[in-house]
């Protein structure tokens, strides 16, 4: 339903662009958002977007990260700015609350 893809190994202070797939009307009808897992810790939502185009992030993406959507193709982006070794996490696209399956998502790792 929702497939990210687009991580890999970056070293701090270096960008990446994670783009995710949607079916139609998953992306029609749903605020969507990023979230991701740090190892050993719990899921956190860190950017969404509404149908609409308004954004939000969490603080501690804030000025780094940008959330887009290109609704001709049913696309989801997130665009990691600065990388910091905390930003390593696997990160999921889905709506703002979870609400589908989560699949795998991608694997983003900053480190030098």
């Amino acid at each position: 339903l929702l497939v990210a893809s687009g991580g890999g190994l970056v070293q701090p202070g270096g960008s990446l662009r994670l783009p995710c797939a949607a079916s139609g009307m998953i992306f029609s009808l749903n605020t969507l958002g990023w979230h991701r897992q740090p190892p050993g810790k719990q899921r956190e939502l860190v950017a969404a977007i509404t149908s609409g185009g308004s954004t939000n992030y969490a603080d501690s993406v804030k000025g780094r990260f940008t959330i887009s959507r290109d609704n001709a193709k049913n696309m989801v982006f997130l665009e990691m700015n600065s990388l910091k070794p905390e930003d390593t996490a696997v990160y999921y696209c889905n709506s703002r609350r979870g609400a589908f399956p989560w699949g795998q998502g991608t694997q983003v790792t900053v480190s030098s």
